[in-house]
C-alpha cells in the first residue's frame, strides 16, 4: 500500500474545513469518498463515451459496451467468483437483497423458517420479514453475545429442517463484527438452507472469496468501496439464479416478442432491464482497480489496525461505552459507542463543531438497538485514507465533549 500522505492526495474530498476545522471524516461505513481515478472515470464517460451498451453497432457504442462489461469481469476478480456471468449490476446492497427475497431464489410455504440474526440492517431484514408475511414463513432471529459476537449456540440451536433461508451480514455495520460466513453457509446447507449474504462492510474492505464463503447470494454496494452512489452487486451461484426470474421487465432484457409471449435474455442480463448506470459501472470498475493497488489485505490491516486504536482509546474514557468485540480480529473499521447518558445526536453534534463527521442515531439496525437497550449510537468508521492523529483526535474530543457537558450537569 501506499503511504498515507500519498492515499489522501488522491482523495479531494479530505482536503477541507468543517466548521473553521480540517475536516476529520469518519463516517465511512455510509460511504466511502471517491479517489480521482473514479473522478477522472465519471467525467471522462459523460463527456467523451455517454452513448448506450448493448445496442448501438457504430464504433463508440462497441467500445462503451465492452468497458462495461469488463466491468463484471473485474468484480468477479475481486471476489473470486467463478464467472462474471453470475454478476448481476443493482442499483446497491438493497435492491440486490430485495432481488434475493422476492426473485425466486427460494419458494416458502406456512411452517417454513426464515434465519436472520439481531444485527442485521434493516436491508437484509425488512425484505424476509414482508417475505415471510406474505408466505406464512416464520422469521426467527440469532442472539449477540455480550462483546457482540455471533451466539454460535443459538444459530446452531435454532437451524433446523424448516430452514429455509438463512440471511446474515459478512460484517455488522454497527458492531465491527466479522461474522464466520463460511462456518454458517456450510451447516445452512446441509439443513437445506438458501444463504444469502449481506456483504456491503466486507466487499473493498477485507478480501472476500464467495466460492470460499459457499453462499448462494451475495450483495454489495459501489459507493461503499470508493465506487459511485447507486451501483450495486447481487452475486450468485450460476444454478440459483437460472432459478430466479426478474422484477423488471421491458428494455434490454428481453430476448424476442411477440404478440403472444415474451422470451428473456441469459443470466445476468436478464436482470438488468433498461438502461443501467453505466457511468456507474464504468466508476465502480476504476474503484477496483484502485482498491486492488493498495492490496486488500492491507487495507484490512490498516482499518482493523485503526479501529482498534480507536476503540482502544474510546474504552478507556471513564463514561464512555463500546459496544462490539473487544478483540481487533474479530472487528471491522466500525466502532459505535456511547457517552454516558448524553443522546447520541448531542455528541456527534459536538464533534461536528470541532471538524469531525460521524454517524449518530438506529444506523438501520433498531432491532439491535432494542437489544443493546439503547435509542442510538455515535458510530466512528474509518478508512485506509483515515489517519491515527485522526483517530487520536476523535478520542480527544469525545473527552472534552464528555467534560463540556459534565460541567453543565448532563451526561
Amino acid at each position: 500500500m501506499q503511504s498515507v500522505d500519498a492515499v489522501r492526495a488522491d482523495f479531494p474530498f479530505l482536503n477541507q474545513i468543517m466548521n473553521g476545522h480540517p475536516l476529520i471524516y469518519l463516517d465511512n461505513a455510509a460511504t466511502t469518498q471517491k479517489p480521482r481515478p473514479v473522478l477522472r472515470a465519471l467525467r471522462q464517460y459523460y463527456t467523451q463515451e455517454n452513448v448506450n451498451v448493448h445496442r448501438g453497432g457504430y464504433a463508440r457504442a462497441a467500445a462503451t459496451t465492452a468497458e462495461y462489461e469488463e466491468v463484471r469481469t473485474r468484480v468477479a476478480h475481486l471476489i473470486n467468483a467463478p464467472s462474471a456471468r453470475e454478476v448481476v449490476f443493482t442499483k446497491g446492497t438493497t435492491e440486490a437483497l430485495n432481488w434475493a427475497a422476492f426473485g425466486g431464489a427460494v419458494s416458502l410455504k406456512p411452517g417454513d423458517e426464515i434465519l436472520v440474526t439481531v444485527m442485521e440492517h434493516h436491508s437484509n431484514l425488512v425484505p424476509w420479514q414482508v417475505l415471510a408475511a406474505r408466505s406464512g414463513a416464520v422469521l426467527r432471529f440469532v442472539e449477540v453475545t455480550a462483546d457482540g459476537i455471533l451466539d454460535w449456540a443459538d444459530f446452531q440451536r435454532k437451524l433446523s429442517a424448516r430452514t429455509r433461508v438463512v440471511a446474515v451480514s459478512a460484517t455488522s455495520n454497527v458492531l465491527g463484527t466479522v461474522n464466520p460466513v463460511t462456518a454458517i453457509a456450510r451447516i445452512a446447507h446441509k439443513a437445506g438452507a438458501l444463504v444469502v449474504v449481506d456483504a456491503a462492510q466486507a466487499v473493498g474492505h477485507m478480501p472476500v472469496d464467495v466460492q470460499k464463503w459457499g453462499a448462494d447470494l451475495v450483495a454489495f454496494s459501489g459507493h461503499k468501496m470508493l465506487g459511485p452512489t447507486g451501483i450495486g452487486v447481487l452475486w450468485g451461484q450460476r444454478a440459483v439464479l437460472e432459478r430466479m426470474h426478474p422484477l423488471e421487465y421491458g428494455g434490454e432484457m428481453i430476448s424476442a416478442v411477440t404478440r403472444d409471449e415474451t422470451t428473456f435474455k441469459e443470466v445476468p442480463w436478464c436482470f438488468e432491464g433498461g438502461t443501467q448506470n453505466i457511468a456507474g459501472v464504468i466508476g465502480l470498475g476504476k474503484a477496483i482497480q484502485y482498491l486492488e493497488r493498495q492490496g486488500i489485505g492491507a487495507i484490512q490491516a490498516r482499518e482493523q489496525q485503526l479501529a482498534a486504536r480507536l476503540a482502544t482509546g474510546l474504552r478507556a474514557l471513564p463514561q464512555v461505552t463500546v459496544y462490539g468485540p473487544v478483540s481487533g480480529k474479530q472487528r471491522n473499521g466500525v466502532v459505535a459507542f456511547n457517552v454516558g447518558s448524553l443522546h447520541a445526536h448531542d455528541v456527534a453534534t459536538a464533534l461536528d463543531a470541532q471538524g469531525t463527521a460521524v454517524r449518530a442515531g438506529h444506523h438501520c439496525a433498531q432491532v439491535l438497538m432494542k437489544h443493546l437497550g439503547v435509542s442510538g449510537t455515535v458510530r466512528a468508521s474509518v478508512a485506509f485514507y483515515n489517519t491515527t492523529a485522526e483517530v487520536d483526535a476523535l478520542v480527544a474530543q469525545v473527552e472534552r465533549t464528555e467534560a463540556f457537558f459534565k460541567k453543565y450537569g448532563m451526561g
